[in-house]
């Protein structure tokens, strides 16, 4: 897939991009298209909404394992997910997709924003705009958002599910064999989860901290 850097007024020929990873699956196929377009972006790991603790350890370890194979550079954010349930919680009525998911976004995106512009990134974009289950309108709306808190970073808001990405992402998590994720990631979405698994038979998804 041949791919372009936005055409944005002021942006460098070499500008340096962030990219923000919810996981090593939804990066794969992003990641090799990138590099295949001779662009090495920073993997950015920033995923405080991940519900327990254990379960981000064994997501974080996964991307970076890939990142390590591919000698890329991998930056774990801070897991804060008290700091970002204090966005969450009172949205926790809210169904997937809805605004609860919108308000997460924008917190995470908003990290990676301001991560990009204390380091000199003029570019950053987000492997959520790979999965199918995610709302691409919600996504590019808090990813312009966060672009607009800063100063001289710009949001790459491209389509990561087109050009057969979706297809060699599917190729890339079985021939790394990558952790089987079965939730989006917060408590939230893994209640939704079992409440729809309970209501049509299917085995409830156990979490444990360690």
């Amino acid at each position: 897939m041949k791919i372009e850097l936005p055409t944005i007024k002021g942006l460098p020929d070499d500008a340096r991009v962030l990219l923000h990873s919810c996981c090593a699956p939804c990066s794969s196929a992003i990641v090799e298209c990138m590099l295949q377009n001779g662009i090495r972006p920073t993997i950015f790991y920033c995923n405080p909404n991940i519900y327990p603790q254990s379960e981000y350890r064994i997501r974080k370890d996964e991307c970076t394992r890939f990142a390590i194979d591919l000698g890329l550079e991998i930056v774990d954010d801070d897991y804060n997910h008290e700091q970002w349930l204090q966005t969450a919680l009172p949205l926790a009525d809210e169904p997937e997709r809805g605004r609860r998911c919108l308000e997460c976004f924008k917190y995470r995106l908003l990290r990676t924003a301001k991560y990009a512009e204390q380091n000199g990134y003029t570019l950053f974009t987000t492997t959520l705009a790979s999965s199918r289950w995610k709302s691409l309108e919600q996504i590019n709306e808090a990813g312009a958002w966060a672009a607009s808190q800063t100063s001289g970073v710009s949001f790459w808001d491209q389509n990561w599910r087109k050009g057969g990405l979706s297809e060699r992402r599917i190729e890339i998590i079985r021939q790394y064999n990558f952790y089987e994720q079965q939730y989006c990631g917060c408590e939230f979405s893994l209640k939704a989860s079992n409440e729809w698994r309970k209501a049509n038979g299917k085995e409830l998804i156990v979490r444990e901290e360690f």
